[in-house]
């Protein structure tokens, strides 16, 4: 595990200096996927350094930007990497700074490890099973020596934020739709006056995470890749990611890769 991390941790650190080349040009190239949403050149060279790192490992491959591997093939996996090379594209765009690199291994349907990169900010998310969830500031590709346990020791463990004077949510404002309204109503009557907090990508997770937020619920479409690596740190954090039952756990490997309503929570 602890090789895997590493491995995982360098492929993330390298991915987002390439990501930052493409967002500190003026040459976006923006293409448009057939579900119409924005690809750049920093999605493809991303992939491709982090298909280089991760093969090493000898641990197949699902990434967003490589994801038209056939369910007869990928149900025999009981272990692989699953990625998502720049999550957020459109903040990419926007140039607001929150997209990330997400990787996450999946053992038997279960996140056991997730990595999550913020390029434009140089901060670092990272867990596993054996060392629990962590974040590092001001990470990137010549700082990290490949030496885990010195990173460790660098970084703060989650959360670091054990309570909040007010009930704090994250969420999307963009996908704010009536069911999300109806569940943040809810909220309010039980637990008085409320804030609400918007972020892009997998930042949403990493902040019920940190515990700058008690809970994340999505009500609105996400792919596996959105949620895996963010998924991963949750969990070594102490946190719960449900289905919208607030009960069933989310699965992963699923023969449709969307994912259900979900909840984040600590």
């Amino acid at each position: 595990m602890e090789n895997n991390l590493t491995i995982s941790i360098k492929a993330a650190l390298i991915a987002g200096e390439e990501i930052l080349k493409v967002y500190n040009s003026d040459d976006f190239d923006v293409k448009l996927k057939s579900d119409d949403s924005p690809l750049t050149k920093a999605d493809k060279n991303a992939h491709k350094i982090i298909v280089e790192n991760l093969s090493e490992t000898n641990i197949p491959i699902l990434s967003e930007e490589g994801k038209n591997i056939p369910f007869e093939e990928r149900s025999n996996w009981n272990k692989y990497w699953l990625v998502d090379p720049l999550d957020g594209t459109k903040e990419f765009i926007k140039r607001n700074g929150e997209f990330t690199v997400n990787i996450a291994l999946i053992e038997n349907g279960n996140p056991i490890l997730g990595v999550i990169y913020v390029p434009v900010t140089k901060d670092l998310y990272f867990s596993s099973k054996d060392f629990g969830a962590y974040k590092a500031i001001n990470q990137d590709a010549e700082s990290f020596d490949g030496n885990l346990k010195k990173l460790v020791q660098l970084s703060f463990k989650l959360p670091f934020v054990t309570e909040n004077e007010t009930y704090t949510i994250v969420g999307s404002r963009s996908h704010m739709n009536k069911e999300t309204e109806d569940f943040i109503a809810k909220l309010k009557t039980e637990h008085g006056e409320i804030e609400f907090m918007s972020r892009g990508s997998s930042l949403k997770i990493c902040m019920v995470a940190e515990g700058l937020a008690n809970i994340y619920p999505r009500f609105a479409p996400t792919m596996e890749w959105d949620t895996g690596a963010g998924h991963a740190i949750a969990l070594g954090a102490g946190c719960t990611v449900t289905q919208s039952d607030e009960k069933t756990p989310v699965k992963y490997n699923k023969q449709d890769l969307l994912n259900p309503w979900f909840i984040v929570k600590r």
